[in-house]
């Protein structure tokens, strides 16, 4: 078999016949032609009456590779990783996750460990679709996970599908038509005006800071722990700017931000007099109001503000509501905002919550009657 060798990347023409090249113009054989296609495997066509029907044959296959370059990057991503298992697929997406806090990092490492990859590590990406996703739900149902463990093991692997859909590892969306899991309202217990005057002066001088940062400026535990006087921008704004971090138990970056980032929050009157009171009281180190009982050179570490919630609650002194989590004091934040008609997108801001998505999660059954009042709203604009 004698060939023509056309210009690299281009691919071959051939006669696949006794005769030598220099009689290919009169043998009565047909032409070849042979190349290698966008996902880089060869093809081999034949048919070609004349030598410059199979050149133009080889010239339009390369213009149309040429001309669509993403076309076959994408087949080459697809072939590499879509018979990835998912195991594999997850621990090279982990490794790109470089902007999570280390607290986060370790939820993550949980829920790979608890309930990802236990149902699905060794599944190839490509077999992934609604089904095999409605089905680790039902999985997590089966073993008795909480809703909110649901929630939050759904929220991962959709990143990490979406992630896989995104290379073009999937035609179609996996995740297209699955009902997520639904995070309970009841969860969130909020307590009252009154049981919340009760809560907290229950415990220390510490323990009534916390609480009213928590509830009264929206603040996490962690963030509530860095409180320090230089971050009260204003009369009625305080700035926070980081948090003590629950893992390495030094000051880190806020969740959800990058190093430098702050959000400025309401700063109530009430909780100024408490922050001034207790820094008066209990004096300050670097500005910072809470520090390490045993060790003013270290930030306040986290399992003592738990130790004394668990003693409120078994002393039963104060009215603690069914199921109450020292999250509470934060729910109440968001409550007493939604409440009061501020908008959801504000309290989202204030609380640092990723998304507009998790405010509504959680806390969507504290605005009833929203259509109503929006409709009467809308009544005084309109003409008679």
């Amino acid at each position: 078999m004698a060939s023509k060798a056309l210009a690299r990347g281009i691919g071959t023409s051939f006669k696949d016949c006794e005769h030598p090249r220099a009689r290919w113009s009169k043998c009565p054989h047909l032409y070849k032609v042979r190349y290698r296609d966008a996902a880089g495997k060869q093809v081999e066509e034949s048919g070609f009456a004349n030598q410059d029907d199979a050149i133009q044959r080889l010239t339009d296959v390369y213009k149309v590779k040429e001309a669509a370059p993403h076309g076959r990057a994408k087949a080459e991503r697809v072939a590499k990783y879509g018979s990835m298992r998912f195991g594999e697929y997850a621990a090279e997406w982990k490794a790109g996750q470089r902007d999570l806090a280390p607290a986060s990092v370790r939820h993550l490492d949980s829920l790979l460990e608890h309930h990802l990859l236990p149902a699905l590590e060794s599944r190839r990406m490509s077999t992934f679709d609604h089904k095999v996703v409605d089905g680790f739900i039902r999985t997590m149902e089966r073993n008795g996970a909480g809703l909110a463990t649901q929630s939050n093991a759904f929220d991962r692997l959709k990143a990490i599908l979406l992630d896989a859909h995104r290379l073009g590892i999937f035609d179609d969306n996996p995740l297209e038509g699955v009902k997520p899991p639904q995070y309970d309202p009841k969860r969130a217990v909020v307590p009252s005006v009154e049981q919340l005057r009760e809560i907290r002066t229950a415990g220390d001088d510490t323990f009534l800071l916390f609480a009213d940062l928590m509830s009264g400026c929206g603040m996490r535990n962690g963030e509530a722990a860095a409180v320090n006087l230089d971050n009260i921008v204003a009369d009625d704004v305080h700035r926070i700017t980081e948090q003590v971090n629950q893992t390495t138990g030094t000051y880190g970056r806020l969740k959800h931000r990058k190093v430098g980032d702050y959000r400025d929050v309401p700063l109530p009157g009430r909780v100024k007099e408490t922050i001034e009171w207790y820094a008066d009281t209990h004096g300050t180190v670097d500005g910072y109001l809470l520090r390490h009982p045993n060790d003013p050179g270290r930030p306040y570490p986290h399992y003592l503000l738990q130790n004394q919630w668990q003693r409120i609650k078994k002393a039963g002194e104060a009215t603690v509501p069914e199921g109450m989590v020292i999250y509470g004091f934060r729910h109440f934040f968001a409550s007493n905002c939604l409440a009061r008609g501020i908008p959801v997108t504000d309290v989202a801001e204030w609380m640092g919550h990723r998304s507009l998505d998790v405010t509504f999660k959680i806390y969507r059954h504290l605005m009833p009657g929203s259509i109503g009042r929006a409709a009467r709203i809308l009544d005084l604009g309109l003409v008679a």
